[in-house]
């Protein structure tokens, strides 16, 4: 695969003017566009709909968690903005997972479910009453998904090799979490380079500060797809 396509670069603005000018010169250096809730709750389907426009794959971050036929009922509407992948959280259990896949249309979106958030470890998880180690419910997380019908998960990179020997190779894994050696870590807590993330079997990679608060993004992009690019097949 190019590897410019295994880059996602993350769009975490609520500014529409923002988002598309920075997608319009990331063309042809990513492989397409994450939207989470900051952009959509202020721009909506419209949103979404301009940064399509550009003409790359759009990963619609919502992260959904609720009640499975409320579930079923947004992935529905996610298929509607024609993105190409959309997540929920894999906490949501096996009944919401599996209403979530019956809410696609013709196997689009793909779904991904969310297992541990990459801004949290084990002393986090202990806050809200889970005992298992981050590592330990990241699985117990993607074997649910997986045995329930989801395309794939979100994982931190430390977790990718285990998932990959766990999982098989058909699943999809997408990591954020990714911080080039050059760039600042901010709060990701559980990060890796890119080129050690691809490396561990990390199919996509969700890239947003490291690229869009360079002081040139197109060329961060390039030096990620560089960095990435004998390990990318």
């Amino acid at each position: 695969m190019d590897p410019h396509k295994r880059i996602f670069c993350a769009l975490d603005t609520a500014d529409l003017t923002e988002a598309r000018e920075m997608a319009m010169a990331l063309k042809g250096t990513v492989g397409g566009f994450k939207l989470g809730k900051e952009f959509f709750t202020a721009n909506g389907p419209q949103g979404i709909a301009a940064i399509e426009k550009i003409g790359l794959p759009i990963f619609l971050d919502l992260k959904f968690h609720d009640i499975p036929n409320t579930v079923a009922g947004a992935v529905r509407s996610a298929a509607l903005t024609n993105c190409l992948m959309t997540t929920i959280h894999a906490s949501g259990g096996s009944e919401m997972i599996a209403a979530a896949i019956k809410g696609t249309s013709f196997g689009k979106p793909k779904v991904l479910a969310v297992t541990v958030l990459t801004s949290l470890n084990s002393n986090n998880l202990a806050e809200i009453g889970v005992s298992n180690s981050v590592n330990e419910q990241v699985l117990m997380l993607s074997k649910l998904a997986l045995k329930h019908g989801a395309d794939g998960i979100v994982a931190s990179p430390n977790e990718i090799r285990m998932l990959r020997q766990e999982l098989g190779r058909d699943f999809i894994i997408m990591v954020p979490g990714i911080r080039p050696d050059w760039a600042k870590q901010n709060d990701q807590k559980r990060t890796m380079s890119p080129a050690d993330a691809i490396k561990a079997g990390a199919d996509y990679l969700v890239i947003g500060r490291p690229i869009t608060t360079a002081s040139n993004p197109p060329e961060a992009a390039e030096r990620i797809a560089h960095e990435i690019e004998h390990y990318a097949i």
